[in-house]
């Protein structure tokens, strides 16, 4: 369910609220992308710095302007704590899929293994297919990232093909759900 206006809404799962950015992101987001875990399978591996954070947060914050949908900030209702983010993106990294829109997410370590990541892109899935109107929405992951592979297919998404992107050459699998497989799954 929307709570928020416009091309900005805000959505809430039973545990999280899904909102958008605010300049006090910054810091706690620097934090996960410098976080050498969380990286592992993001991009070539390497952590982020703040400025790169900085960075992507501009744009995060940009693309739901022109598009009207984007990354949003994923928080923990009881504590208030943004624990990553999950959202849709243009996966322009990967120019064999294109057009496309990916769904994605990123977690701090801590809320690893509690459900959060399939719970917000639940919701996210829906936002994509009922309020955007996607027909197809796909997911990248690093063929050896088992935990996103794990939400994927919870989320119902069929393997496509497994390809390498061309900018790092890491080898990828990439997942697609279609919104009429969406809905006959709910």
């Amino acid at each position: 369910m929307i709570y928020g206006a416009g091309r900005h809404p805000e959505r809430h799962t039973e545990r999280l609220r899904l909102r958008q950015w605010t300049d006090a992101d910054l810091d706690p987001l620097a934090e996960l992308d410098a976080d050498p875990e969380v990286m592992r399978y993001i991009g070539d591996g390497s952590p982020g710095t703040r400025e790169r954070t900085a960075a992507a947060l501009a744009r995060a914050r940009a693309a739901w302007d022109e598009r009207g949908y984007g990354l949003f900030a994923a928080e923990e209702t009881a504590t208030g704590e943004l624990i990553g983010w999950v959202g849709l993106s243009i996966p322009g990294y990967l120019p064999e899929i294109m057009p496309a829109v990916e769904i994605g997410w990123r977690l701090r370590r801590r809320s690893w293994g509690r459900g959060y990541a399939t719970e917000a892109a639940r919701e996210v899935l829906a936002f994509a297919f009922d309020e955007v109107g996607l027909e197809r929405v796909v997911s990248i992951c690093h063929v050896d990232h088992h935990a996103s592979a794990r939400v994927m297919a919870k989320l119902g998404m069929a393997h496509e093909r497994t390809t390498r992107v061309p900018a790092h050459g890491q080898p990828v699998q990439v997942r697609s759900l279609t919104r009429a497989e969406h809905r006959a799954s709910a």
